[in-house]
């Protein structure tokens, strides 16, 4: 994908930063539409077409996580930056929790997040271009569809993000042997690293909730080394 067709929704509240921080990606050809607060970012991704959002966290009248999660319930595919001051380990956790591809706390280098921009989008491209898994997966009781990123329990069906389809999948695949740690995070997120050696422990929990109704499934966590999915096995 060139830069010159990548649309980008920015939320940012700090009228100066916002504007000095388009500037800087228009001139890098990125075409970008800057919000100031969470509602009106909100009401943009509903009008308009968007390649990558960058979010501002402590934005007014709807933070940045809430529209994070707006966002994945309107489109579950388009990736996620979070733009913010606050970086205690809470923070990044909820911000990968709301559905955030990476998360870059101010200050930074305007180069890093040029970066981080092409990367996430990279991986993003990527995912779509994947060989084609099977129709569908059976997980103890449940089915499990990848083109759909739909897990079934008999007739409940939970819908999953793209990172939670793609990490099951991996774990699938590796069924009873081990994913290791690195080998998902280069495959999913592109690198290893703290961050996202963090968040991939949060879609691990996730999926753990996903599948307690059948207490026969479970995802071991072998201690620095990877995860292993296992069905029925002592």
């Amino acid at each position: 994908m060139n830069d010159s067709a990548v649309s980008i929704l920015l939320v940012e509240d700090e009228p100066n930063f916002g504007a000095v921080l388009r500037d800087y990606l228009q001139m890098n050809h990125f075409g970008v539409f800057l919000c100031k607060d969470g509602d009106e970012g909100s009401r943009a991704f509903l009008n308009h077409p968007f390649s990558l959002c960058i979010l501002d966290v402590m934005l007014p009248r709807k933070d940045g996580f809430t529209l994070a999660k707006e966002i994945r319930q309107m489109d579950p595919d388009i990736p996620i930056i979070f733009l913010t001051a606050r970086s205690q380990k809470q923070d990044i956790h909820e911000g990968f929790r709301s559905g955030a591809d990476d998360y870059i706390a101010k200050p930074f280098d305007s180069e890093e997040l040029l970066f981080r921009i092409r990367a996430v989008l990279k991986r993003s491209q990527s995912r779509g271009q994947q060989v084609q898994s099977p129709e569908s997966y059976a997980v103890g009781k449940f089915q499990f569809y990848p083109r759909r990123q739909e897990l079934a329990f008999g007739a409940d069906i939970q819908r999953l993000s793209p990172r939670e389809a793609d990490l099951l999948r991996l774990l699938l695949s590796e069924k009873t042997e081990l994913l290791p740690r690195e080998v998902a995070l280069k495959s999913l997120w592109g690198e290893d690293t703290y961050f996202t050696s963090r968040s991939m422990d949060v879609f691990i929990s996730k999926l753990r909730k996903r599948l307690t109704a059948d207490p026969a499934i479970r995802i071991e966590n072998v201690h620095g080394r990877g995860f292993r999915l296992l069905v029925g096995e002592e």
